[in-house]
């Protein structure tokens, strides 16, 4: 059983309306960020190859690397595979992300499959391969599957927006805020949408870094 899959803005307005019902400080912060981004992108090998290329770089530079693989018809398994080191080298991609792009590409993940697939198996799935650690499979969990009870605690972005939002002297750890979105079940992929449009705001009104 997949769980509720978030497909348009109404389910996250219903979400959202959820949780403010819930929670008298995320309906405060929906408030403050107002109406919630639907966020989706298409699922599938280009997107986790996308998260791999903008690990640990800035947006420009993985946007700039992104687009030399789509212009080399590099965003697919096969063609990846063909290139190999020397082509995916010539693209911008380090020595360790060419490694992770490899071993995406030869790992034969059924993604229609995914789809379909209980959340904890979608994650199983996907931190099995070299280079997509709990972080990514959360993510693509939520924003190129739809899974509306999915949440990815080790973000920093997530971590400050919950310190913001429940005024808690620290960031909260990632075991900690696992253990904070237990309460925001079974709509914890709109409070990571709150949580991230809320740091945006909270970052531009008080220059958050």
């Amino acid at each position: 059983m997949t769980g509720r899959i978030i497909e348009t803005d109404a389910d996250v307005a219903e979400g959202a309306a959820w949780l403010a019902d819930h929670h008298p400080a995320l309906a405060h912060a929906l408030d403050a960020a107002g109406p919630l981004p639907l966020r989706l992108r298409p699922d599938g090998f280009a997107a986790l190859f996308n998260a791999i290329i903008g690990q640990q770089v800035s947006t420009a530079s993985a946007n700039a690397i992104w687009l030399r693989l789509e212009a080399n018809g590099l965003t697919s398994p096969a063609p990846v595979i063909a290139a190999g080191e020397e082509g995916l080298r010539a693209a911008g991609l380090s020595r360790q992300k060419i490694a992770y792009a490899l071993a995406l590409a030869r790992a034969g993940i059924d993604y229609e499959a995914l789809r379909v697939a209980p959340d904890t198996e979608v994650i199983t799935t996907l931190t099995a391969v070299k280079g997509i650690g709990q972080w990514t499979a959360e993510i693509y969990a939520m924003f190129a599957l739809g899974r509306a009870d999915v949440f990815a605690p080790g973000d920093l972005a997530l971590q400050e927006a919950a310190r913001l939002i429940f005024d808690l002297p620290e960031r909260p750890r990632e075991k900690a805020l696992r253990a904070m979105a237990e309460d925001w079940s079974p709509w914890r992929a709109v409070a990571a949408r709150l949580f991230f449009t809320y740091y945006r705001v909270a970052k531009g009104r008080e220059g958050i870094t």
